[in-house]
């Protein structure tokens, strides 16, 4: 016991240190990407880029706050599991960070001289530096921490457990949260990723429909959509690295549906971000028209998923005798008793 505490204190340095470069790139994010001075000064301004710094600037803090309330409740059960956990998760969102200032970098590489004001450029740049080599202290920290601690145990250990134990600990919702509770959204993962996606991409459309005035339904629909889908495969890749929730053993078509849910997901985002390198190869002219772009985007998101599903299933072993074996078992169990097997 006495290890693992030990185990647990040394861990918690780099997610503590991960923690505040996650800050640290979250002020710098929020500066280039919500005042509009800056903004325009900011060389990843305009997609492809800004898909990736818009997740980010979301996904970010939303990981942030899992592992802070986790790293409060050390009485919670869990022991080493949930060391390997909290580091995982650090892991995926500093994994998030550094993706971004690649993208970031890759933006500055590649800028025009429309920028207005080079004294902004100039330090968004000096900013990005700054990240960039934090972040590169933080990833060896927590790749150290990863070897030292292995891969996770899995079983019913993860966040939904720190949740409860909280819960049950606040005379409001002592009785109607409980291990109960838990179950039943580890039961039904994908429809609370889903519910919850979908919830955070309606909050976000609204703020952007009044900020940005639309009044264009499609638009608004097309955007609710590309959000939540984005949102979901967040969820569902994310929950696959940290183990937010876990999930019961499902069938293998379970997993093939919900891998190409997330491959199209995955594929319209990224129609999203390069929809005016992609419209050419399939219409004439400039990408104006909301029909189109969410035909492209939508439509590249719908082949995908189709296609994944296709090539998973092409993969299924089939077994011929195995199923003559299954189909002779389950007639033996319908027969009656006493009754002989035909020669």
């Amino acid at each position: 016991m006495e290890h693992v505490k030990q185990n647990g204190r040394a861990s918690s340095s780099p997610v503590r240190v991960g923690l505040g470069v996650a800050a640290v790139f979250e002020a710098s994010t929020l500066l280039a990407t919500q005042d509009k001075t800056v903004r325009a000064a900011s060389p990843w301004q305009d997609d492809p880029y800004d898909v990736v710094v818009s997740l980010a600037q979301f996904a970010v803090p939303m990981l942030a706050l899992v592992i802070g309330l986790r790293l409060l409740v050390r009485q919670a059960p869990g022991g080493a599991d949930r060391v390997r956990q909290t580091v995982r998760a650090a892991a995926a969102m500093i994994t998030l960070v550094a993706l971004t200032l690649g993208v970031e970098w890759a933006a500055v590489v590649a800028r025009t001289p429309a920028l207005r004001s080079r004294a902004w450029t100039s330090a968004l740049i000096g900013g990005l530096a700054v990240n960039s080599v934090l972040t590169a202290v933080v990833v060896a920290l927590l790749v150290r921490s990863l070897r030292r601690h292995g891969p996770s145990g899995g079983g019913e250990t993860d966040w939904l457990g720190d949740a409860v134990f909280v819960c049950r600990r606040i005379p409001m919702l002592r009785r109607s949260v409980g291990p109960d509770t838990a179950a039943w959204m580890r039961r039904r993962a994908m429809t609370v990723f889903v519910g919850l996606s979908a919830l955070a991409a309606a909050a976000l459309t609204a703020a952007q429909a009044v900020g940005e005035r639309w009044t264009d339904p499609l638009l608004i629909a097309w955007f609710l959509i590309v959000e939540t889908t984005t949102n979901l495969a967040f969820c569902v890749i994310s929950n696959a690295v940290a183990g937010f929730v876990a999930r019961p053993p499902r069938t293998r078509l379970r997993r093939i549906a919900e891998a190409s849910v997330v491959a199209g997901c995955v594929a319209i985002s990224g129609a999203t971000a390069f929809r005016d390198t992609l419209w050419p190869l399939f219409g004439t002219g400039s990408l104006t028209s909301v029909p189109a772009v969410a035909a492209l985007t939508l439509g590249a998101g719908l082949v995908t998923s189709v296609g994944t599903a296709a090539l998973l299933l092409a993969g299924l072993p089939w077994d011929p005798s195995g199923l003559r074996g299954r189909f002779a078992a389950a007639t033996a169990r319908l027969r009656p008793r006493g009754e002989s097997k035909s020669p």
